[in-house]
């Protein structure tokens, strides 16, 4: 089978949508405001998101009310999140919950997300590796009880999707967010806010059992991350490439000196290592290819480092600018670093991905 990394026409729509809403609904300099108290409010930013542009149920099948879209599609979405940095929750409702009830065969939740109505996360700390099995919430005759810490997407959700440690192995619960006591987290990266959830006796809804339905969920979205690292990353590129040939030392254009020529030149071929990396680990998720979990962890295992340092780069570049907090290079410093962590880290992945490959962990 031939696999087409590029972009398709319908992918290429989806992309110009995407980033003109949040062009003018999330510019850089609002998204700065996120660490300011009361932060902007950005619900109305998701509403649109997810029933104008019907992008809540981009995952969801037709058959229930979605677009029936393939990961492919879901990964232009994030690569724009990436690039702008909007405060949604796109990866932990439309992904990571909608994948995980998807799998699990709901057909309750997954039509009141395709519409937009409800918003959802997925129950898990946002550290947590596609292979791991989180042990922080166990049922009984009472209801559901125990803590989830650092899970993202819960300031915005309605209903919690909450893997549960049970006679059966791993079943998969949803509660409604008003029967959790719900503890915000002071996290680095404050414009995909984390929360610790603790359940006392709540009451739930059994969706299904099986930890392949976790593990699918988060392997989905360890692939889709590869994609958010990427827009992130163009950005950063892309803009301390611009302000090399307009700032000026010397006389000069900081750009010409050949020391900055090498940054750019570095910087660049791996950006677009990262793109060929994050399109394939979005192609063989959206196929279903047997070799969609290497491509995840490589994905993952290169991505989040390459990230970190075209940010590293931005900021520094900038210069004096660069460390500022009006200029809006540490937002996103601060999600490459939160990035980095999510669902595994690099080291995990590259553990992970030599055990996939049969190559002995040393």
């Amino acid at each position: 089978m031939s696999i087409d990394l590029l972009y398709t026409d319908t992918e290429d729509a989806l992309r110009d949508s995407v980033r003109q809403l949040f062009a003018d609904r999330c510019p850089l300099e609002l998204v700065v405001k996120s660490y300011d108290s009361p932060p902007p409010d950005f619900s109305g930013l998701w509403r649109t998101l997810s029933t104008e542009l019907g992008l809540a149920g981009l995952l969801v099948p037709e058959s229930l009310g979605g677009a029936g879209a393939t990961v492919r599609e879901a990964a232009v979405v994030m690569e724009e999140i990436g690039r702008s940095m909007a405060p949604v929750p796109f990866l932990s409702s439309a992904v990571l919950a909608t994948v995980a009830l998807t799998v699990a065969g709901d057909t309750e939740t997954l039509p009141a997300l395709a519409a937009g109505e409800v918003t959802a996360a997925l129950a898990v700390p946002l550290s947590t590796a596609p292979w791991e099995v989180p042990a922080g919430v166990t049922s009984g005759s009472d209801g559901l009880t125990g803590q989830v810490t650092s899970v993202a997407g819960v300031a915005a959700a309605d209903v919690l999707v909450v893997p549960v440690v049970g006679d059966e192995g791993v079943e998969l619960h949803t509660v409604s967010t008003a029967d959790a006591e719900v503890s915000p987290v002071l996290a680095l990266d404050m414009t995909r806010p984390l929360a610790d959830v603790r359940f006392a006796g709540a009451s739930s809804t059994h969706v299904g059992t099986g930890s392949e339905v976790l593990a699918a969920a988060l392997q989905t979205g360890a692939a889709l991350l590869a994609s958010e690292q990427l827009g992130l990353a163009q950005w950063c590129f892309e803009t301390t490439l611009a302000y090399a040939k307009e700032r000026k030392q010397f006389g000069r254009a900081i750009g010409s000196y050949q020391a900055i020529k090498h940054r750019l030149a570095d910087l660049w071929f791996e950006v677009g290592s990262m793109t060929t990396a994050a399109r394939y680990a979005a192609d063989t998720s959206a196929r279903g290819d047997g070799d969609a979990a290497t491509a995840a962890s490589l994905a993952q295992a290169f991505c989040s480092g390459a990230a970190v340092h075209a940010a590293e780069e931005c900021v520094q570049l900038h210069g004096g600018i660069g460390m500022t907090w009006e200029y809006p290079a540490h937002l996103f410093l601060k999600r490459a670093k939160s990035d980095q962590l999510a669902f595994g880290n690099a080291y995990k992945h590259r553990s992970r991905l030599a055990a996939l490959v049969d190559l002995p962990v040393t």
